[in-house]
């Protein structure tokens, strides 16, 4: 939810609203980002992301929106086609983003509101050779969830790697970053995790890392490969946004007191509490609907 100001509250995906306390971080003093406050800074920021992707992995931390991640996870993936899984305008920006960087894109499209069917994405993966599965976990323009573990598994059986947009699933819709064995994965600040707009987290499997170290043009600024290697050592490739990284460091404890189990159980309620004010308001006679049907619909963001 986003308020402006006095104006009242205008339920838009994100930016989302930011705490006080989050926010207040932001006025702390510059430090140098090359030394031992920053590293311990950073450490402390992702302790607190690896619990909310669910992994042992490095979280790369990318001062962009999640669309440089975006492009990063297509510059990085091995050479050849990609499919690209198409229910909204964010997976359809997937779609160009791969288009833009040269990649031949077969674009697997269903209607807005809805997920592609998994037998229609083992018959594509069957009839052609893909490098790369482009989908939205959580299709923000739509509230649709596709689920991003059976893709991955599809992918997988079929020699692709599987790249995931889930910029309004982490954190509020579950999500099993090493379980599920994901390639790629990436969010971005402002939705879900509830800080201000202007950092993007991403998690490379060492796989997708292989790959991607073997990539012509990955480019530079988004090389998910050197992102790794300054991770490791509590670090950022490049001068990072500082103010931003204090107010992660304060929400991640807000989170890990939470626990992400209770704040994926809490945001799923509050999915429950707008379906059943959708129907009370059919019941009083309005002609209103939620666009994602039953059974995917992302627990943070609904369309009505």
């Amino acid at each position: 939810m986003t308020r402006l100001l006095d104006d009242g509250h205008f339920f838009l995906p994100g930016p989302t609203e930011v705490r006080p306390e989050v926010l207040a971080a932001m006025t702390r003093p510059m430090i140098p980002h090359r030394g031992p406050a920053f590293e311990r800074l950073f450490a402390a920021a992702q302790a607190g992301l690896q619990r909310v992707f669910r992994t042992t992995r490095p979280v790369l931390v990318s001062t962009s929106s999640a669309t440089g991640l975006m492009e990063a996870s297509i510059r990085c993936a091995p050479p050849g086609p990609v499919l690209a899984l198409v229910n909204g305008a964010f997976s359809e920006r997937f779609a160009e983003v791969a288009a833009a960087c040269g990649r031949q894109v077969e674009v697997l499209a269903v209607e807005w509101g809805g997920v592609a069917p998994l037998e229609e994405v083992e018959r594509r993966l069957r009839a052609g050779r893909f490098a790369a599965v482009a989908l939205a976990h959580s299709e923000t323009s739509t509230g649709a969830l596709t689920d991003a573990h059976a893709v991955q598994q599809l992918a997988r059986r079929h020699g692709a790697c599987c790249l995931v947009d889930s910029v309004t699933g982490i954190a509020g819709a579950p999500f099993e970053t090493d379980a599920w064995e994901i390639d790629f994965v990436f969010t971005g600040s402002q939705k879900a995790l509830a800080l201000p707009p202007g950092l993007a987290f991403g998690v490379a499997s060492p796989a997708f890392l292989a790959h991607a170290a073997r990539a012509e043009g990955r480019g530079r600024y988004f090389d998910l490969v050197e992102f790794e290697r300054f991770a490791e050592r509590a670090q950022t490739p490049n001068t990072p946004a500082l103010s931003l990284l204090y107010t992660l460091e304060v929400q991640c404890a807000a989170l890990a007191e939470e626990g992400i189990e209770a704040r994926w159980r809490r945001h799923e309620a509050m999915r429950r509490r707008v379906e059943e004010w959708v129907a009370s308001v059919v019941a009083r006679g309005m002609h209103a609907g939620i666009l994602a049907p039953e059974g995917a619909r992302s627990p943070t963001v609904t369309a009505v």
